[in-house]
């Protein structure tokens, strides 16, 4: 099923072909401190990547995305809420058609511009189609992305490919990129149990939340808004409003490791 962002394909519509859409774990929410609990026995997490394992970068038409070697355990998540070591599979980003909104989850209120998710699935399923069907099987590292004055130049090795991926479908090779230059210099996060923010939405994912944004140019965030969501032959159409509004967060705890 053909799904989108645009009125008749987007998330209100999501729950007709993709039914879990409607669940009681689903992504994202908003992260409301007062609703916060801390969780002393929380755990720093760290991530060692290969920048050897980067592969291409591409546009689907949905989003930019930054493909890895998964074959084996080359760059991996492990700590913090996670039971063992994750392997790194892809990274994509969710942004606006402007830079006051962008971010899929909301903290205290505030939708930043954009949000980076760096996805990781847990290697003792068979493969990652096989983990996407377990609640403990994915783990999403979240990464806000805010406009301001000093944006963070390890950005820009992303964005300069994107010339080369402007309509959906183009994929351009993207080798030796170690994605970890993107973290924050606070490792502080929030954790809970969710859903993938794209159908089918399985709710297999437990997400860490960084609370600390990077920061990022107005110039950057328009070079994402000028990928174009068709393909080369077909009218261009700017790749923009790529997130789902927030979702009810019913009994789910979300805990912060501060």
């Amino acid at each position: 099923y053909p799904w989108g962002y645009d009125g008749d394909n987007g998330p209100d519509h999501w729950h007709k072909n993709y039914p879990i859409a409607k669940g009681r774990h689903q992504s994202p929410i908003e992260i409301n401190n007062k609703e916060v609990h801390y969780d002393p026995s929380l755990l720093p997490w760290f991530a060692s990547y290969d920048p050897g394992a980067a592969k291409t970068i591409l546009n689907n038409g949905k989003t930019c995305r930054v493909v890895f070697d998964d074959s084996f355990d080359r760059s991996v998540l492990r700590g913090g809420p996670l039971p063992g070591v994750f392997r790194l599979r892809q990274l994509h980003f969710h942004w606006g058609s402007s830079d006051d909104h962008g971010s899929e989850h909301v903290v205290n209120g505030v939708r930043y511009a954009g949000e980076l998710h760096l996805l990781h699935w847990n290697p003792k399923y068979s493969n990652y189609l096989d983990a996407v069907r377990r609640t403990d099987g994915i783990a999403v590292l979240a990464i806000f992305l805010q406009v301001g004055k000093t944006p963070k130049p390890e950005m820009k090795r992303i964005l300069e490919e994107i010339n080369a991926i402007k309509t959906k479908g183009k994929e351009a090779p993207f080798p030796n990129f170690d994605p970890s230059i993107l973290f924050p210099k606070s490792h502080d996060y929030w954790t809970y149990h969710g859903s993938f923010t794209t159908p089918p939405c399985e709710e297999c994912i437990t997400w860490i939340i960084l609370r600390e944004p990077i920061i990022v140019s107005s110039d950057q965030m328009a070079k994402l808004r000028s990928l174009s969501k068709n393909a080369e032959n077909e009218p261009d159409l700017p790749l923009v409003d790529n997130w789902r509004p927030t979702q009810p967060r019913y009994f789910r705890m979300v805990s912060a490791s501060f």
